[in-house]
């Protein structure tokens, strides 16, 4: 049975900080709804009520547009080990992109990485658990490094005319708001 929490606690911060990867889920108030699986370090719990994220350079950019529309997003994680759990945060969140007040001081808490697209700041206004039950056993095993390879690939420039053919728009053809 799901339980909700106003805040997150100890236990699950630590299930947030065990998994390896984690979904986010937006919606425009029209257009499709998104759900985006996220790894490497690029998830970091600044308070019970507050996450921050960095989202690095994907095939596609639909959390930006979503966010420009309706700040709503949702965080979830599944425990694959011997845990069953599902943890979600609810919240609104604000888009940071190069050059935003606030950006330096939050990417100051990641690796640097080239292919930053943006940072997102969640207030959470909800935790939600849930039994996690019907979720399989997964083991890890490592990190892709495909992302990386592909950035040493790339200049600067290449990464940003990238975004301009790439992130611009969502599927639904709404802008994002990226910066070449």
């Amino acid at each position: 049975m799901a339980k909700q929490f106003p805040e997150l606690d100890d236990g699950q911060r630590k299930l947030i900080e065990e998994q390896h990867m984690f979904f986010v889920g937006t919606a425009a108030p029209d257009g499709r709804v998104n759900i985006s699986p996220k790894g490497m370090d690029s998830l970091r719990i600044l308070g019970p009520n507050r996450i921050a994220w960095m989202n690095l350079t994907g095939s596609g950019n639909e959390t930006a547009g979503h966010l420009l529309e309706a700040n709503r997003m949702t965080l979830m994680w599944c425990s694959f080990t011997t845990r069953p759990m599902i943890l979600r945060t609810y919240g609104t969140a604000r888009t940071l992109h190069v050059g935003d007040e606030g950006w330096d001081e939050l990417a100051g808490l990641f690796p640097d990485h080239r292919s930053a697209r943006q940072i997102y700041d969640l207030d959470i206004d909800v935790v939600q658990t849930s039994c996690g039950y019907a979720v399989p056993f997964m083991e890890y095993q490592s990190e892709r490094d495909t992302m990386q390879k592909w950035v040493d690939g790339k200049s600067d420039e290449q990464i940003q005319s990238y975004w301009v053919e790439k992130n611009h728009q969502t599927i639904d053809g709404k802008p994002t708001r990226t910066r070449p």
